[in-house]
């Protein structure tokens, strides 16, 4: 199958993702604060400040995101819950980032966000939550003898009755 492949690649890039763009966002606040310029009135120290909170709150995101993945590669089990809630938002973070960088950045940056966002939506589509078959197991509704499906017998409708 390709369910389990999947979840540990989507795991990886996370993880990536996770360390690249709080690395990304201190580096910028550094910059930030070696400038020492205003923007509009800013505190410098506060813009330099709140770029690397919110790497840092960025890439602990992407790391959960990363962490659901991996377990559910672990464990070879659909993610429930807050974890398939973590991936569905990071499939919609994904796609608004995707849709931004085509004009902020150009079309490779956009290729990457859709390949992590199919990556994403595989990884739950994948896995469909019903339980599997043991391959010696017969299918749900078999008869086991010949192999024909067994079926409810079908009962016509009640005849109308007039007042």
């Amino acid at each position: 199958m390709v369910r389990r492949p999947v979840a540990w690649v989507v795991a990886l890039v996370l993880f990536a993702e996770a360390l690249g763009i709080a690395a990304l966002n201190w580096f910028l606040g550094v910059v930030v604060d070696r400038q020492d310029m205003s923007l509009a009135g800013l505190d410098p120290d506060m813009m330099s400040t709140s770029s690397k909170i919110g790497g840092i709150v960025f890439g602990l995101y992407f790391a959960l995101c990363g962490l659901t993945a991996l377990s559910a590669a672990l464990r070879d089990r659909a993610p429930a819950g807050l974890g398939r809630v973590l991936l569905v938002s990071a499939a919609v973070v994904h796609a608004l980032l995707g849709a931004v960088t085509w004009g902020l950045v150009g079309p490779l940056a956009f290729l990457w966000m859709v390949l992590v966002l199919g990556l994403i939506v595989l990884l739950l589509m994948t896995y469909d939550g019903r339980p599997e078959q043991p391959a010696d197991a017969a299918p749900e509704g078999d008869a086991g003898g010949d192999g024909s499906p067994v079926t409810p017998p079908v009962t016509p409708p009640a005849a109308p009755t007039a007042p």
